[in-house]
């Protein structure tokens, strides 16, 4: 019987004290991919986090589904990186109840937030000391976009597309925060640490492990860095085209040549005088690629390389073709590195 007793003591404690077994979990919304990916780290052992843009789909065009909605009402805890990228969230998270806490990864303590870049493509992009493409100066670029008015329609560019496209040119200049704020590991880091620290304050029974999978997130977002350093090193200084302009944070962590991007905004496609334009300055800047995204049309990149000598590749900002989990941030930034690498080889 005492020994009987004894068991049932220590099994009492492993189930206390494992944190596979932890106390319940509150119930945490995120909004995409990159950013479920840093909270389920965080909470490896006490739960999962629900994601709202599942598969391929893209914050830039989602419509909230109804199971997205009843998850939402159900939450505790919602992550969201901003206004600036899932617009479509903006409403549902006002008419949550007050037990939700909301809390907007843009805001995080630490982040590097980056302007949007006038204009999008080939415009005066600052590369810092690292060698970059030359860019034509603002008051160059302005009388650009005048020449583009005027010879729209000699360029077989309706109206209507141009005036989409100034509309999408509008959005980013005057939008203020480029959100693709995670392909910066600093910023990543800086996001996981607002994450752990709102988990905790939600459900201080697990603040341990919450606070020891934060640790080890955050050394392992440092090797994730210093590996994406050495791969990209010896192609960095290679120039290339990019769908939309989404990839500054990494660009200038890494110091990369991103020459332009096909459209200003991925809601906007480009127009044939866009198109043309890029197509004249890969060929002049001998870019070495150009690079499609999952999530968008992939054709207009076959056009605009047409009869030049780049390469086409694919690279997934936001990991619309990996499986979610906390597996998914290292590898969509290890994947956006070796795409580029291997692109720019060739």
């Amino acid at each position: 019987m005492k020994r009987t007793r004894l068991a049932l003591a220590a099994t009492t404690a492993t189930l206390l004290f494992s944190p596979a077994l932890a106390l319940a979990a509150p119930q945490v919304v995120v909004s995409i991919k990159p950013i479920h990916s840093l909270v389920a780290s965080i909470m490896k052992g006490v739960g999962e986090p629900a994601l709202i843009v599942e598969g391929a789909a893209s914050p830039h065009t989602y419509s909230l589904k109804p199971s997205n909605a009843r998850a939402l009402e159900n939450a505790d805890v919602v992550f969201w990186v901003g206004h600036g990228l899932e617009a479509f969230l903006e409403k549902p998270l006002e008419a949550l109840p007050a037990k939700a806490k909301i809390v907007e990864l843009e805001d995080a303590p630490g982040l590097v937030k980056l302007p949007f870049r006038e204009g999008g493509a080939f415009e005066a992009h600052d590369h810092g000391e690292h060698g970059s493409v030359e860019h034509a100066h603002s008051e160059e670029g302005h009388d650009h976009a005048e020449e583009g008015h005027d010879h729209a329609e000699e360029a077989g560019h309706t109206g209507e597309e141009h005036a989409g496209e100034e509309r999408a040119a509008e959005e980013h200049e005057h939008g203020g925060t480029d959100m693709h704020l995670w392909l910066d590991p600093a910023n990543a880091k800086a996001m996981a640490a607002e994450i752990a620290s709102t988990l905790i304050e939600a459900d201080p029974n697990n603040k341990a492990i919450y606070a020891a999978n934060a640790k080890a997130l955050d050394s392992e977002i440092d090797a994730l860095d210093a590996e994406i350093a050495a791969t990209i090193a010896p192609v960095a200084d290679k120039p290339f085209v990019v769908f939309h302009d989404a990839y500054q944070y990494f660009e200038k962590r890494y110091k990369v040549r991103v020459a332009g991007s096909v459209t200003v905004s991925p809601e906007t496609m480009p127009g044939a005088e866009r198109l043309s334009q890029i197509h004249a300055k890969i060929a002049e800047l001998k870019a070495g690629c150009v690079f499609a995204e999952p999530q968008f049309e992939s054709k207009l990149i076959a056009v605009v390389t047409e009869g030049t000598d780049a390469k086409s590749g694919t690279l997934d900002p936001e990991g619309g073709a990996l499986t979610e989990g906390p597996d998914l941030y290292p590898l969509l930034m290890r994947n956006l590195a070796t795409s580029m690498a291997a692109c720019l080889s060739k």
